[in-house]
């Protein structure tokens, strides 16, 4: 599928995302100073600005950057962080403002396409080969390309997994599911012996949308020339029947709750009901689940126990893997940078391989596939998770997807569906909000 570039693009107010002033990316002409022998010109050093969002990346990893960067550049290299639920409104507003935009920043792999088609970003295609080439992550560069040009490329990539508690299962006499079917089975006589449950967070369609491809469906389909809405196809109502048939018998979690918990669902304690035996989340989510302590510092910590924590992908409807939302984000430099230098020299910084190897000792799937080998061998579950990646999809690569995230229609579908409403009006009343937005 082939994007084509947008240009100044105003998106609807109810997801508002207007990136006014961003056009086709071009490059600013880099600063130079004069070679003291009186030869060429070469580049100065340059102070530049790294957004990431979240939390994800550890702060050894922050530290190397900074670190590298000034020795390399010579400048100095400021990282922010930006919480991912203000990700798309501080996007919006600093990307075209050249005075106040980050000169490299993480975005979404969800919100890539969309801040890629109006231009936020500059071409980086002759350095895509330099950067991994080919060994990048596809649906991801894909997600940040327009037609052949390249302007936002993999950063990391996780893979959602289904942990569970060893201990609950033993004591409710159940064994890990083999099929789609047989996780709300299993699951529905943990909660049914008051044993333990699912979480499955009522809004958390970024799980929950693995039961609509298990089931061949899609959230939208391309048809060559623009977008259109999918969760009316037999497929996708199947799906959502049996997510919401997963809810109803075995979920311990609220119509209310979302993903952001998730990744503690099964320590001990988290819930003052029925425990979680079973949730979802991406693979680094390992270093928030096991035994809680509290360090000397005062903060609770989670220590893994292999007897009690587990974890196995979730299986499709006729076992073997399901598909699931492939978590992770792109990474490019804004096409209003005035420091285009600096920002390419911290781009292969985060492209070496010494950078690509720590992403996967820290259980973040590296964005050049030639280190998976180092990342199964040394992350967290990698085995798993590298299988799990091998049939992961993403969510539409559209110029409008992000403002469908921001509109959060996706959590309002989930919701409805988990408070028993009827799937096939529900699917269509929101595919109806989802065309309004996808195109742009």
């Amino acid at each position: 599928m082939k994007k084509t570039m947008l240009g100044v693009t105003a998106f609807a107010a109810a997801g508002a995302i207007a990136l006014a002033g961003c056009s086709s990316p071009s490059e600013p002409a880099a600063s130079t100073s004069a070679d003291p022998t009186g030869g060429a010109t070469t580049a100065a050093a340059e102070d530049i600005t790294l957004w990431l969002m979240g939390t994800d990346t550890p702060d050894a990893l922050i530290d190397y950057l900074k670190t590298t960067y000034s020795t390399e550049n010579g400048g100095n290299l400021t990282v922010e962080q930006i919480g991912w639920g203000d990700a798309i409104a501080s996007l919006t507003t600093a990307l075209p403002d050249s005075a106040n935009t980050p000169d490299v920043t993480e975005v979404g792999n969800t919100q890539a396409a969309t801040f890629t088609t109006v231009g936020a970003f500059m071409d980086i295609s002759d350095m895509y080969d330099e950067l991994g080439g080919d060994s990048l992550l596809p649906g991801f560069v894909e997600a940040g390309s327009v037609g052949d040009a390249k302007y936002a490329l993999p950063y990391y990539f996780g893979s959602r997994l289904v942990w569970f508690r060893k201990d609950l299962y033993a004591q409710g006499g159940v064994e890990v599911p083999t099929t789609l079917a047989d996780v709300t089975t299993v699951n529905a006589s943990l909660k049914d012996q008051g044993v333990g449950g699912m979480y499955v967070p009522g809004q958390d369609w970024r799980d929950g949308i693995s039961w609509i491809f298990a089931n061949g469906g899609d959230i939208a389909t391309y048809d060559g020339s623009s977008w259109k809405a999918a969760l009316s196809s037999p497929e996708a109502v199947k799906g959502m029947k049996e997510w919401q048939e997963l809810f109803q018998k075995a979920s311990v979690a609220q119509v209310t709750d979302d993903d952001s918990t998730g990744y503690q669902a099964i320590n001990d304690g988290f819930l003052s009901g029925t425990p979680a035996a079973t949730t979802m989340a991406p693979n680094w989510a390992y270093w928030s689940l096991g035994d809680l302590s509290t360090n000397d510092a005062g903060d609770q910590v989670a220590t893994w126990n292999d007897d009690k924590f587990g974890a196995y992908v979730l299986p499709g409807v006729d076992g073997g893997t399901a598909p699931v939302f492939a978590g992770g984000s792109n990474i490019g430099i804004s096409a209003a940078t005035q420091h285009p230098e600096g920002a390419k020299e911290l781009m292969r910084i985060i492209f070496s391989e010494d950078y690509q190897t720590m992403l996967a000792e820290n259980g973040l799937g590296p964005a050049n596939l030639d280190y998976s080998a180092k990342y199964t061998e040394v992350a967290a579950m990698g085995d798993l998770a590298l299988e799990a990646a091998s049939s992961a999809k993403l969510t539409p690569a559209a110029p409008g997807w992000a403002a469908i995230e921001e509109a959060k229609l996706m959590e309002q579908y989930f919701a409805a569906v988990a408070k028993g409403g009827d799937v096939e009006k529900l699917a269509a009343e929101y595919d109806a909000k989802i065309d309004a937005l996808i195109n742009g």
